[in-house]
């Protein structure tokens, strides 16, 4: 694979499409990052392995932060020295999968019982 520009987005477009497209993520530092909070470790663990997943698949790494009750993701491309299409695609994807709700949409899966022992991602 060739090595190709890619073009980085300045803090404010930066800001501009998190605002209309991801309004849980922020830019802290050159990053858009995003705090997802769970119920505890083994929620934490599955939301991370998540991450990992579509991360790995993209080909494109995040840094965790990890703790208890909940998982931090950062996104930034290394190799281009800022936030790019890529990062914006990445967290579009990490959102849609760690926040899918099933009960929600319309289909056979009715989603986790609304009660706090089989609550795991605390949705917002």
């Amino acid at each position: 694979m060739a090595d190709q520009q890619i073009n980085t987005y300045s803090d404010e477009a930066v800001e501009v499409r998190l605002k209309q497209e991801l309004p849980n993520w922020y830019l802290e530092k050159g990053w858009i990052r995003r705090k997802y909070k769970t119920s505890g470790w083994k929620a934490t663990l599955m939301a991370v392995n998540t991450v990992g997943h579509l991360a790995e698949a993209a080909f494109h790494h995040p840094d965790l932060t990890v703790s208890y009750a909940f998982v931090i993701v950062k996104l930034v491309t290394h190799s281009a020295k800022g936030v790019t299409d890529k990062d914006f695609e990445l967290a579009h994807k990490i959102e849609e999968v760690v926040m899918w709700q099933p009960g929600l949409a319309e289909g056979a899966l009715e989603g986790t019982p609304d009660d706090p022992r089989f609550k795991y991602i605390k949705y917002s």
